[in-house]
Parts: C-alpha cells; structure tokens; sequence
C-alpha cells in the first residue's frame, strides 16, 4: 500500500500509524535499529527536526522504503511543500 506523503507532520503520522499497525511500541521500533524511544519520538511528531539517517533507520526497522516520484500534473498539486 501506498502513502502520497507531502508535508513533514504528514509523514510523522504515517510513520506513527505503520509503527502503531505492527504493534509496536516507540521503543521497540528503535530498539530494532539502534534508536532511542526518543528519537522514534521526535521523528513522528516533527520529522523535519530528524536526520535522514535516523529516517532511513525508522522506515528500516518498520520494513518500509522511501519512493520519489513525479507527482505530475493532478488537481490540488503544489500547495504547501
């Protein structure tokens, strides 16, 4: 399944909705990959703040991977970022 993320809080909450449907916790999710719970913490709540390790790090231990696209030419495109 996909996610057309496009803001930074948007992909926060996608994050924390993946982590929260394999039932994990913060802590658990980066105890997976060398991550404080604090630091699973502040990605999902201002992902802008985070590195793009850390990122990487997250989405590894939440077995997802990070797309870049075209977004084309779709109704409502380029608003906000």
């Amino acid at each position: 399944m996909e996610f057309p993320t496009r803001t930074p809080s948007q992909l926060g909450a996608v994050l924390r909705g993946q982590r929260k449907k394999r039932k994990l916790t913060q802590a658990d999710a980066g105890a997976n990959v060398g991550l404080r719970q604090n630091a699973v913490s502040t990605i999902e709540a201002d992902p802008g703040r985070s590195s793009v390790g850390r990122l990487f790090k997250l989405l590894s231990a939440l077995d997802l991977e990070l797309v870049v696209r075209d977004k084309g030419q779709r109704k409502g495109v380029g608003e906000g970022w």
